[in-house]
């Protein structure tokens, strides 16, 4: 079409109108059909389940979990916690047969999987709203759709906010190959942040070296490597051994991690100590690098810091069976995996989001965190109630919720304590509340009944209000949580 319009153009600079016209609108890269937000006549709203929930103590953290379509949990979580999210880990669901009602994906073919795109997208957007400007997100997913939700990731959340590469988790050890020969042993964890505000955090810096055998005043110290990879003429020079009169000169291809005037310096200091006798291939002074003086008490975090076997897919299997606890789970994330993530942020008082919550994994390693720290952080699970032969009251009622009661109460909601877990392990303590997504009319006007009566502001931190003030806030939050994605099958 676009040919025949250019072809038929009265004039060059009609022609090349044209061709702009179509380029600027001509989709090009990553792109996929999106499901559209469209406005219903019911809104969306968090219910407390009085059964489900508990508290222990007043006093205690009490943390949230929300049963229903994560999609309208994060409409109503942007009420109240907009860009105060501080760490969001989802597990999506990416295969054919975990897709739900988004099962007409096709996971073999090469296709756009606009079913899995489309459902990610607009929470995907929810939850950029969430995060707070110094948060991070990350995304776990397999080797088939890192490719496709990489780019989508990229779309939302700026392709300038991924972190280097994906990082590479071991999920299991070698026990076989397919009938090509391979045998895949790991997935990825996608990671987005502002490189301007958030630093990340490895593992703790080893100090075993670090020792202080002379009584030196400023601590412990180790003998580090003098030189470095790039200088100038000023740091290329001969250091002669008052002792020996030896010579010493950078190696090949590097300088001085000083200048002449700094060397003056860390002698007089005693950070540079020379040797009385030493052998023909030693360099003849030391060159001490203080544990007070690092900047940081923590490695770089790379890669493949994943790439461990503490991070199997096996050792979540163990949890959930420690808390007796069967489901249709075939890769429950560990609670080691999830606790390295929140600890990369290196903060105590944060809040924790997994709006694909499922077993509850998250939920046990931000308390498990807490308790082995003193941190104060608080979790926000979300997780629909899938139905299944091994689940028949659905995955929130069967696993999610009983495995936090028993992890932090000791006994499940019968009494019964039973499990492995509670035999090796306090419970984990703090306080729950469970959200069911309700819905009602937003034309319902019948006393007892209508919005302004069956939202609970309190569920979302707000002061009992008014009846004034109840309809100015139903009305100014409320109104998206009308939305619901358009239904192309």
């Amino acid at each position: 079409m676009l040919s025949k319009l250019i072809k038929n153009a009265e004039n060059k600079e009609e022609a090349i109108a044209i061709a702009e016209l179509g380029t600027t609108y001509k989709r090009t890269g990553f792109h996929f059909d999106k499901k559209l937000e469209k406005i219903g006549s019911t809104i969306k709203y968090f219910k407390k389940n009085n059964e489900l929930s508990f508290c222990q103590n007043e006093q205690s953290k009490t943390h949230k979990l929300i049963i229903g379509d994560n999609y309208y949990a994060l409409l109503n979580l942007s009420i109240s916690y907009k860009g105060k999210i501080d760490v969001i880990y989802i597990d999506p669901p990416y295969g054919k047969d975990d897709m739900g009602e988004f099962a007409d994906t096709n996971y073999n073919n090469a296709i756009t999987r606009d079913n899995l795109l489309s459902m990610l997208y607009p929470r995907l957007v929810l939850a950029k709203q969430l995060l707070s400007d110094e948060g991070v997100i990350f995304c776990s997913i397999d080797d088939k759709n890192q490719a496709y939700v990489k780019c989508l990731f990229d779309e939302v959340f700026g392709e300038n906010n991924f972190v280097f590469n994906t990082f590479f988790r071991k999920t299991k050890t070698s026990t076989g190959d397919d009938k090509s020969g391979l045998n895949i042993q790991h997935d990825h964890i996608l990671a987005y942040f502002n490189k301007n505000l958030v630093q990340l955090k490895g593992s703790e810096k080893d100090y075993k070296g670090y020792k202080n055998p002379d009584n030196d005043p400023n601590g412990d110290w180790t003998s580090g490597d003098p030189s470095a990879r790039s200088g100038s003429d000023s740091t290329f020079f001969e250091i002669i051994n008052p002792y020996t009169k030896r010579i010493d000169i950078p190696p090949k291809g590097r300088y001085w991690a000083f200048s002449k005037e700094t060397l003056k310096e860390y002698i007089e200091q005693g950070r540079i100590v020379f040797k009385k006798d030493y052998p023909t291939n030693e360099r003849g002074f030391i060159f001490k690098r203080y544990k007070s003086s690092l900047k940081s008490t923590f490695n770089p975090l790379d890669s493949l810091f994943f790439a461990n076997n503490v991070f199997l897919n096996e050792n979540g299997k163990d949890e959930l069976s420690f808390v007796n606890l069967d489901s249709n789970f075939d890769y429950p994330k560990p609670t080691s995996l999830i606790k390295q993530l929140i600890n990369t942020l290196n903060k105590q008082d944060i809040v924790i989001l997994d709006f694909f919550a499922g077993s509850g994994t998250t939920g046990q390693a931000v308390l498990e965190l807490n308790k082995e720290d003193g941190g104060n952080r608080t979790f926000i699970l979300c997780t629909n109630n899938e139905k299944t032969d091994v689940n028949p009251n659905g995955i929130a009622y069967d696993v999610t919720s009983k495995r936090l009661k028993r992890v932090m109460t000791g006994e499940c909601y019968d009494g019964t304590n039973d499990f492995k877990w509670i035999k090796k392990n306090p419970p984990l303590g703090d306080n729950l509340d469970v959200y069911e997504i309700a819905e009602v009319s937003n034309s319902e006007q019948s006393e007892g009944k209508s919005a302004f009566d069956v939202i609970d502001e309190e569920l979302y931190g707000e002061v009992k209000m008014t009846p004034k003030d109840k309809i100015k806030w139903v009305c100014e939050n409320f109104f998206a949580t009308q939305k619901y994605l358009e239904d192309r099958k």
